[in-house]
């Protein structure tokens, strides 16, 4: 097993960071990009990422601590964001996303407190019996899927200029 509490916290921590140094006064073009149809561009990845701190993880992490395995929680709709208009420019949905993460960061540590909360046990609606350990871990892995996505997405807005340097372009590959 590779989870650290304090190291999820340094990745959860700097994700905020990361996207707001990445995307900050991008054009459109680099911003409503997409891989194709039923694909995310950037914006719908951050109202993505803002939707999953509402709704999502400390929401999960407190039914799973209070209840245990007495019920399983109530599925998160991943989707849910593209069913919302959102007239935001990027930088709104930037701070909002930093603002709610870190008021999440801090219930975390609330309610995080010592390592044997890490085996408290809960049931997912799809998966069945889960850990909060597992909860942690892949609240870190859906930061960095997401920060992987929106690179990739960005790349492929380049495709075709790139020529045949494509070959030598790891993220252009299919």
């Amino acid at each position: 097993m590779n989870f650290n509490l304090k190291e999820a916290f340094e990745i959860l921590e700097h994700t905020p960071q990361t996207l707001e140094k990445l995307l900050s006064g991008l054009s459109a073009g680099w911003l409503q990009c997409n891989e194709g149809e039923g694909t995310w561009n950037t914006s719908e990845v951050i109202e993505h990422l803002i939707e999953a701190e509402k709704n999502n993880w400390i929401p999960r992490l407190e039914f799973i601590l209070q209840k245990g395995k007495e019920g399983a929680f109530p599925p998160f709709d991943r989707y849910a964001h593209l069913n919302k208009e959102s007239a935001s420019s990027i930088e709104e949905k930037l701070l909002e996303f930093k603002k709610i993460r870190i008021q999440n960061l801090h219930q975390l540590k609330l309610l995080v407190k010592h390592e044997k909360h890490l085996e408290v046990r809960g049931e997912h609606p799809a998966f069945g019996e889960v850990k909060v350990r597992e909860l942690l871990s892949t609240w870190v892995a859906h930061d960095l899927t997401h920060i992987a996505q929106i690179v990739r997405v960005m790349a492929e807005r380049y495709r075709e200029d790139v020529g045949p340097w494509e070959e030598y372009l790891g993220i252009l590959k299919k």
